[in-house]
Order: structure tokens, then sequence, then C-alpha cells
């Protein structure tokens, strides 16, 4: 269950028999948003006591890189690529037996299903109803042909992305999201059912890595944080027009974010001028790298104008050898997905040359070569689940159960790290210690048993800020953890 939105000073949360750091099992005492006292045998006039019975307490978790709005608006759509929808005929039938009235939304869709869709092939479809299937890069919009009349009258300036051939639309529109929403007169979503979801798994923060973000994107999250919609933490990147977001503890301002593409790489000198404003604003450059050329362009940034706090790396999903070089030489951390490989990696197989597999999504080798490393989700492109995401970091297998770079596999302890980094230093560890923040992720059970596990069903409670947000169930008095 998770509550209504916390009092700004909730009580005092005292925290008793927790498994810390080490085995060792003690009292955590929470208040005023921050830890206060670890020891034994702790007390606090007016505190609500939780019994964690042996449970381990770890920081609550971070999700470093996804996509809230859409994520939302992910959770209410239509999945029309893998695993739910592999061929023509899955996705027709999909299409085909979706309820409901006006516009269809499809995501997840991947050419390997019916090549690149156009609007004759989703008439053939569904033709009932406006109809649009996002693909799963984010990159791509398809529409059938009551999707392209309708977005034809909303009467906006069309786009370049909106493409066309002998004049006649076909229904393919690329890197427009913008506009499509204006088009749409589409407002932002409610965030509840992310933030519940998150809740549920431990996660008390996010970096919102969307590149449009501005102002008003700012201010929707500020006002479903208000209303208790998105109870967690938010490290807010994107656009130079952040410039001017209020600090708060909340809602902070993140890196300006890059995305790079790699047929439509942008102009060398002003992309070094718009990160060199970006450091002019305090804020470091996190550049979206999803091959080879993507990541050797955002090197050559780097090189020229130099590392600085807060630079980063998103995806890294193709590092040869000699960018990984670079990458150490910069010292510049990576956000990777892990769980990509395991949704993801027959694909890999069938798509990509084996002699080019020991470069996509590195793992342990990245550590090893002493660059920092932290993990997102990229939801909604991948599961929003970060314990997902750990048990892929561990096992190295694709859907099939196929081994896929298993020497690049980490141990359970780091690959738990990853979502244990401060969003704001990535080479920092957050840790329950005093003065840390009161932001809590509690387990059911030992680590020790918990680490062969990491699945979401192990989160007992998670604490933001002080206050027991989500408590999936109190155990019976002196009832042991579930082994």
């Amino acid at each position: 269950m998770s509550s209504a939105h916390p009092p700004a000073h909730p009580p005092a949360l005292l925290i008793r028999r927790a498994e810390l750091a080490g085995g060792a099992v003690g009292d955590v005492l929470l208040a005023d948003g921050v830890i206060r006292a670890i020891g034994q045998g702790l007390a606090a006039d007016g505190a609500v006591t939780l019994d964690a019975a042996g449970g381990c307490l770890l920081p609550g978790l971070h999700d470093h890189h996804m996509h809230v709005a859409a994520s939302s608006v992910a959770l209410q759509s239509v999945p029309c690529g893998p695993p739910e929808v592999a061929t023509a005929d899955d996705l027709a039938r999909t299409l085909a037996e979706a309820p409901g009235s006006g516009w269809l939304r499809g995501v997840g869709y991947h050419d390997s299903i019916a090549g690149l869709l156009d609007r004759h092939v989703l008439d053939a479809m569904r033709s009932d109803r406006p109809v649009r299937v996002q693909h799963r890069s984010g990159r791509m919009w398809f529409f059938n042909s009551a999707g392209i009349e309708a977005l034809l009258a909303a009467g906006l300036p069309l786009p370049a992305g909106l493409e066309q051939r002998d004049g006649a639309w076909t229904g393919r529109l690329f890197d427009e999201d913008r506009w499509l929403r204006d088009a749409l007169a589409g407002t932002p979503p409610p965030f509840a059912p992310v933030g519940a979801a998150l809740l549920g798994w431990g996660v008390t923060g996010l970096t919102e890595m969307s590149p449009a973000n501005a102002a008003a994107e700012a201010d929707h999250f500020a006002a479903q944080q208000a209303a208790g919609a998105l109870p967690q933490r938010v490290l807010l990147a994107g656009s130079l027009a952040l410039a001017g977001l209020p600090e708060r503890p909340d809602l902070a301002r993140g890196p300006f974010k890059l995305h790079l593409h790699e047929h439509h790489l942008p102009d060398w000198e002003a992309t070094l001028q718009a990160m060199r404003q970006a450091r002019e604003q305090g804020r470091g450059t996190a550049v979206h790298c999803v091959s080879e050329a993507e990541l050797a362009f955002a090197i050559g940034l780097f090189d020229e104008l130099g590392p600085a706090a807060g630079d980063r790396i998103e995806h890294g999903s193709v590092i040869s050898a000699g960018l990984l070089e670079a990458l150490v030489r910069l010292e510049l951390p990576v956000v990777v997905q892990p769980t990509f490989v395991a949704v993801r990696g027959d694909q890999y197989h069938a798509d990509i040359p084996a002699a080019d597999w020991p470069s996509l999504y590195r793992l342990a080798s990245l550590q090893a070569a002493g660059l920092v490393l932290a993990a997102g989700s990229d939801a909604p492109y991948g599961p929003l689940d970060p314990w997902a995401a750990m048990r892929a970091a561990v096992e190295r297998r694709t859907a099939a159960g196929t081994p896929f770079g298993p020497a690049e596999a980490l141990t359970p302890e780091a690959a738990l790290a990853l979502f244990l980094a401060d969003p704001r230093d990535l080479g920092r560890q957050r840790r329950i210690a005093v003065g840390e923040p009161a932001d809590c992720c509690l387990l059911d059970r030992p680590w020790q048993q918990a680490r062969s596990r990491l699945e979401a069903g192990l989160v007992r409670g998670t604490i933001v800020g002080g206050a027991l947000r989500f408590v999936r169930s109190e155990p019976a008095p002196g009832q042991r953890p579930i082994a």
C-alpha cells in the first residue's frame, strides 16, 4: 500500500532489528528527513516503530535513466513488440482486438515484426479508429490513415519529420515528439502509476532524461510531487531552458541531455557551444550513445572541452576496446541498462555480427577498467523494475536462456551498487549512515538470502524522507524473515 503525500515533517520513524552493512543488526532512527542515529536499543518519544525482523535495510534505489511521462502513458498503451508481439499476424490481432475508441496507442514496436510500418500496412490491420505505434527506439511513430488525418486537422505547421513520398504521407514521423504532443493537444499525464510502481520496488529517486525537458515539464513534476502522485526525489535532466529551475530537496536540475543520432549528427561547433552553456549553468552533459559512431562523436566533444563534473555517457551500448581506453582517459561515467541483454539479447544475436558481441552492453570489463557505472531502466523503452535489471546483470542471459557475454556478469553486490550511486555524484555510493537522507528500502530477509533471488517481491517497505510510503505486509510478532 502507499500513503497519501506525507506531511512536510513526518513523525520520527524507528526501525528496529534491521540488518546493516556487514551483517550487523541494529536500530535506525529517522527524523527530520535524515538518519539521526544507528545503534542498539534506541528510543525516541512519539516515534513510529517498524520491526525489520532482521531484514536488510538499504539506501533507497535510484533509477538513473528513465522517461516518466512516457512510462506513465506506456502503462496505458498496447504492447506492440517482443515478447508479447513477435510477428505481423500477432500485431494485426493485437490492434484488431484492442478495446475502446479514439486514439489507439501502441508501444515497443520493432522492425523484425513487419519491417518499417507505414499507413497502408496499419490500415490493413485497423482502419476504423486513429492508430499510432511507437518504435521501441522512441525515435519513430507510425500512423494509419485515420491517424494522419487527425494530425493534419490540428492545423499546425508541418514538421520536417513527417515523411512524404511522391507527394503522399507515408504515415511515419521521425523525432518530432513535441510537435506530436501539440498536434494531439496533449497534456502531461498523471505520474501516479509510475510513482506507485517504483515505491513497490524500493525506488526512492529517479533521474528523468528526456532531452526536451524545460520549464513546463519542471512545473508538472513539481505539481505531481506536491499532489503525492510522484513520491520519489527527481533529478531533472533536459534542455538548456532548465537554467532557472529553483533548487529543491525533491526536484533538482540535472545534466544537459544531448541526444545523438548516428545518421544525423549535430553541428560540431553548435554542439560544443551548447555544452559550454551547460557548464556556465553549473551542469554537465549527458550524451545518448547507442552506436559506436555516436560514442566516438561524444568522445571527440569531451576531448575538445575536457571533462567536467556531471558529464556522463548514457547507454554505452557499443564500446570497442579503443573507445573504452578513451572513456577511461576522460574518466567518463557510463549509465547502463542491464535488462536490454535479457529482453533484446536474442534479437541482438540475430542482427549483429558475432565479432561485435563482446562490445555490446559491457559491465564487468568497464568496472575492471576503472570506470564509474550506474544503471537505469530507460523505461518505457526497457522494463521499469530495477530488480530485473540487477538479475540480468548477474545472469547475462537472453530471454531464450542463451548466454550473452557471460564474462561481463556482475556479482549481486555490484549489480545492487548500480542503483545505489548518488545521482549528483555517480562515483559516490549512498549508505545507511548518520546524516544521510532518510530514503530507505527495507527487504524482508537478510542480504545473504536476498542476493540469490534479486526479485521485486523482496521489498517489504519503502521510506522517502523519513516517511513510510510503502509497506508490503507486517510479519506476525516473532515471525522470522521468509527463507
